[in-house]
């Protein structure tokens, strides 16, 4: 698990684009916002992605860069792009187990008709130095948080210069 206030570990990560999305590369004024999904699999998490599709303004306003990865295939990531009301979020695709556990990422097995193994749900909240501000670990696809709340939380811990906390 990585502690808030301490580095990240850097991530590069092929986008449905066709390009490659690096964390170090990033420059946000406030946080870059890495959301982690389980998959084309999962309903709720196109629910939540197309939620933050309809916010992506309100995020930049707030100086946010917001991003999207799955250890989904490039087909699987590709249909899922195409298919999602999503086509302004970045979308990575390929992000390996191992380098998910680092991240202290949950991983299931798959049932029915979800992958072999896949990445369950994360949210993490990233400072423009790359050190962790705050994260939402799932071991599920449900009590995400709401991105309503987390737009208001952004606009108070930037107005109030709030600390990162949980770093003890």
């Amino acid at each position: 698990m990585i502690k808030p206030r301490t580095k990240t570990p850097d991530l590069s990560i092929n986008l449905v684009n066709d390009t490659k999305w690096k964390l170090s590369d990033q420059d946000p004024e406030n946080f870059t916002l890495l959301v982690v999904y389980r998959g084309k699999h999962c309903p709720v998490c196109k629910k939540y992605l197309e939620t933050i599709q309809k916010h992506l303004e309100d995020f930049s306003e707030k100086g946010v860069n917001v991003i999207a990865i799955s250890s989904n295939s490039e087909k699987l990531a590709k249909a899922s792009y195409e298919a999602w009301k999503v086509s302004d979020l970045p979308i990575g695709y390929g992000f390996p187990i191992e380098e998910a556990r680092k991240w202290g990422l949950h991983i299931s097995k798959g049932i029915k008709d979800e992958p072999e193994m896949f990445i369950e749900p994360a949210i993490f909240l990233i400072q423009p130095d790359q050190t962790l501000y705050a994260s939402s670990i799932q071991t599920m696809p449900f009590a995400r948080p709401e991105i309503g709340d987390l737009l208001k939380a952004i606009d108070f811990v930037v107005k109030e210069n709030y600390p990162a906390r949980g770093e003890a």
